[in-house]
């Protein structure tokens, strides 16, 4: 390996251990940008400088993170943005020759390689907070709890928070935060992927063409996996939790899909301005159009409309 690609993997997984750090401190939505932002340096080098650089800057950054945090916050590292951004963007550099002509490693392949790895930072997040039901309740009870004495009580007007709407508020986040654990690491993967290669794309460093995001697809098997964890996360307990957590993120994956399919039949369309203004703002305002769009994208999967060339026919 040259050495000024060493240095470049070097320097880039110290400015992701460095970027984790400051993601503790400071205002809130700094706070929120830096984490989203951790790996991008991570996913920068994959594409642009190859998989061994990648590894090299992965493994720096998890040392980085150890020795400016502690053992654990590196292991939740590693897991979570190291080895995520090692493998996806090796998986987005394979290709082959079929019949002379280059075939890259399908997007879709790729994001349920990182719905796979989001349920299990999903999983292991709700082992480590608390390796049971009642343990993750009072846990999540002991921070609204906090939050309600030190900060809601701060706001002028606030309402008053008794017991009751505690335990009533507990319950809620108990059943969203492993939705929300998925959803937030499926995203960060996504984003920084696709930053990453917009940058190397400009750069010029970008090592594959870029592939047609309107034509997104899932594998068949990613329904199975979605519709099983669906089922499973009305289990209760535990082991609901974590397939709420798996579920998250092939939740999101179907829902690109869904979008994706929109970006295909406007295609040539007068009203494809609007149309997808509408989708997008709506999807930021109105969770359940993320919904709509995630079963849109498993009728898709199933059904193949863009191969037939035809929008979906209403159901009678």
């Amino acid at each position: 390996m040259p050495t000024n690609v060493f240095l470049l993997a070097l320097a880039a997984g110290l400015i992701s251990a460095t970027v984790f750090a400051s993601a503790t401190t400071g205002a809130f939505l700094l706070r929120i940008i830096l984490f989203l932002l951790t790996p991008l340096s991570l996913y920068l080098t994959g594409l642009g400088l190859g998989p061994i650089a990648a590894a090299i800057a992965a493994i720096t950054a998890t040392v980085g993170v150890l020795l400016f945090a502690n053992p654990l916050a590196a292991e939740v590292y590693a897991v979570s943005t190291a080895l995520p951004a090692v493998i996806c963007t090796r998986l987005a550099l394979l290709s082959r020759e079929v019949d002379g002509e280059r075939e890259w490693y399908p997007i879709g392949r790729i994001a349920v390689t990182a719905a796979i790895f989001s349920g299990v930072f999903a999983a292991l997040a709700l082992l480590m907070m608390g390796g049971n039901v009642e343990t993750l309740t009072k846990l999540l009870r002991t921070v609204i709890e906090a939050f309600v004495k030190n900060e809601l009580s701060q706001i002028p007007g606030a309402p008053e928070i008794g017991p009751a709407e505690i335990d009533q508020i507990t319950q809620s986040t108990l059943f969203s935060l492993p939705w929300a654990l998925g959803l937030l690491a499926m995203g960060t993967i996504l984003l920084n992927l696709w930053l990453a290669g917009r940058i190397t794309l400009a750069s010029g460093r970008l090592q594959r063409p870029w592939p047609d995001l309107s034509m997104f697809s899932m594998p068949g098997g990613a329904t199975f996996v979605l519709l099983i964890a669906i089922a499973l996360s009305f289990v209760g307990g535990l082991a609901g939790l974590i397939s709420a957590g798996i579920a998250a993120p092939f939740t999101l994956a179907f829902a690109l899909v869904g979008l994706a399919l929109i970006h295909s039949l406007t295609r040539g369309s007068q009203w494809r301005t609007f149309i997808l203004t509408a989708v997008y703002v709506g999807v930021l305002f109105v969770p359940h159009i993320g919904l709509l769009l995630a079963l849109t994208g498993l009728a898709e999967t199933v059904f193949r409309y863009r191969s037939a060339g035809k929008p979906p026919e209403a159901s009678s």
